[in-house]
């Protein structure tokens, strides 16, 4: 099989079932921004040491959930969706955050993005879903887009968690905000 369709060259792309919308087209903005979302969790998995199993088999399951997402966002609003999010995915999430804020010193500031690069990967990813965030609201999906738009919000939690517990991980200090007075 071969990777490219040529289908795409005069700007346009399929849907799920077919149907044919433009690239710039605001469901395809809203998953393209998933996946870029997804592309920079991986870019913080390959900066990952190998021995944080759990912490990295949590990160690959989001990943796979991302693509559930986007599915969804890529299933017209009148078809079947396949890989529908759950309730229980997000409680996924939620059980993960609260798991890692116990190891966690408590929040007394602001803390600025970044730490050892994986950390900084998961807080690019963190600014990425909120976007993808905004994206989804503008779709204006209703009840479709519940179970989406819940996760979403919860993952940017988790993402923003995750980027603490890799910095706790890898014994990096974090970077608290000093207003500039």
């Amino acid at each position: 099989m071969k990777i490219y369709t040529k289908t795409g060259d005069k700007g346009e792309t399929s849907l799920i079932y077919g149907t044919r919308v433009p690239k710039n087209h605001p469901r395809v903005e809203a998953y393209g921004t998933l996946d870029e979302a997804n592309a920079a969790i991986g870019m913080a998995l390959s900066l990952l040491a190998a021995e944080n199993d759990p912490f990295r088999q949590s990160l690959q399951r989001v990943q796979t959930l991302l693509f559930h997402a986007g599915a969804e966002l890529a299933t017209p609003p009148d078809k079947e969706v396949q890989w529908k999010l759950e309730s229980k995915h997000i409680s996924i999430l939620e059980s993960d955050i609260d798991c890692w804020s116990e190891e966690l010193p408590s929040l007394q500031q602001f803390i600025l993005p970044g730490g050892c690069p994986s950390s900084a990967a998961l807080h690019q990813a963190r600014t990425i879903v909120r976007r993808a965030e905004r994206l989804i609201v503008a779709l204006a999906e209703g009840d479709r887009s519940g179970k989406t738009l819940s996760f979403i919000n919860r993952l940017s939690d988790y993402l923003f968690v995750a980027a603490r517990y890799a910095n706790h991980l890898q014994g990096t200090e974090e970077n608290p905000l000093v207003p500039d007075i």
